[in-house]
């Protein structure tokens, strides 16, 4: 919205200053972190009174967990309301890639918020159907893939990129479709199954947010694609500033999610974060590399599809439990152990993320 003031700019003046992304960008962290710091208690303070009892805690998980109970849930509407609010007023609102991405992580998290609400209101950990949340979550992913195809470069269109081999595009025709909303509903629901620590989602997904804000800079602007060698989306780099957005408005939700956490993010941040990354891959063609970046996220889900095939063929289980974040709290240690040494894993990954541009 912000960005009209450049028609007041006759250049070299303070509104000539909102044509710049990179100064855009800077403005939306500092909103949204600022968002947070202002509504975050105060959102608390309603959730704890709406929820009586909180987010109900599963009676198998680890014994440590029982003093949790009374934790009001839902603190995805903190991220939420900051992530909207600062792009709205720093983006650019003619950009269909903001759009795409916007509405994706606002209907993932309506999808995470009717499964808090039932969880909240029945006190029971079993919300919204599974099928129902994981079709709903097709649904979105599908229109959204197809609306971020329809605006990519021809040359790009249906095509899927390499990170490491970037002369290498495989034509996907019709089956990109489906492989991106592989990677949006994989990526809310790896997200999903990672919240389940004081502060252990939100800093991968805001590492993971800042990568994609320096990718999508990058390869929606032409001098860097040609010097490094990437393919080019025009009108991608616009989506720094939702990561921006993300960056801030997440790192005012880690201000009262760190341990003890006073709120949780529940399925109304978790899915909605998970999403608004898978959209990113899909809209800046690095879907590949959203594995590498979100490779915490991966492992968790992996850990879990793991388990329950292994358990279901011989009875067995891999892991003391599933996510792996609890089997290592099953070992013995730490929470907060636990949760820094994930967010250094996260970090490493990030870098090798970033890595990818420059190598040929």
């Amino acid at each position: 919205m912000l960005y009209l003031l450049t028609e007041f700019s006759g250049g070299g003046d303070v509104f000539n200053l909102f044509r710049y992304i990179t100064f855009r960008a800077g403005g939306a962290f500092l909103t949204a972190l600022v968002f947070g710091f202002m509504f975050g208690q105060p959102l608390i303070n309603i959730l704890r009174r709406k929820q009586g009892k909180g987010q109900p805690i599963r009676d198998d998980g680890p014994a440590s967990h029982f003093i949790k109970a009374g934790t009001p849930t839902m603190g995805g509407l903190l991220i939420l309301s900051a992530l909207l609010f600062s792009t709205l007023l720093w983006a650019r609102l003619d950009n269909p890639y903001v759009w795409i991405v916007l509405l994706v992580t606002l209907a993932f998290g309506l999808i995470g918020f009717a499964d808090d609400y039932a969880k909240v209101t029945k006190q029971t950990t079993k919300g919204v159907s599974g099928k129902v949340r994981f079709s709903a979550g097709l649904v979105i992913a599908a229109l959204a893939t197809f609306a971020a195809a329809s605006f990519h470069p021809p040359e790009l269109t249906s095509q899927l990129a390499f990170p490491f081999l970037k002369d290498l595009l495989l034509n996907m025709s019709f089956f990109f479709i489906p492989f991106g909303m592989i990677v949006i509903v994989g990526s809310a629901n790896a997200v999903n199954l990672t919240d389940g620590l004081d502060g252990l989602a939100i800093m991968p997904v805001m590492i993971a947010a800042g990568t994609f804000g320096v990718i999508a800079y990058v390869v929606g602007n032409f001098n860097y694609t040609t010097y490094l060698g990437v393919h080019f989306v025009p009108g991608t780099g616009e989506l720094l500033i939702f990561c921006a957005a993300l960056f801030g408005g997440g790192m005012g939700f880690l201000w009262y999610n760190a341990p003890p956490a006073a709120v949780f993010m529940g399925d109304t941040g978790s899915l909605a974060l998970g999403g608004a990354l898978g959209a990113i891959a899909v809209c800046t063609k690095h879907e590949i590399v959203l594995a590498i970046v979100g490779g915490l996220f991966v492992v968790e889900a992996l850990s879990v599809i793991i388990q329950v095939l292994y358990f279901k063929s011989t009875g067995k289980r891999v892991f003391l439990m599933a996510p792996i974040h609890h089997h290592f709290e099953k070992k013995g240690w730490a929470e907060p152990q636990i949760v820094i040494r994930f967010w250094i894993i996260s970090l490493i990954l990030a870098l090798i993320g970033l890595a990818t541009l420059k190598v040929r």
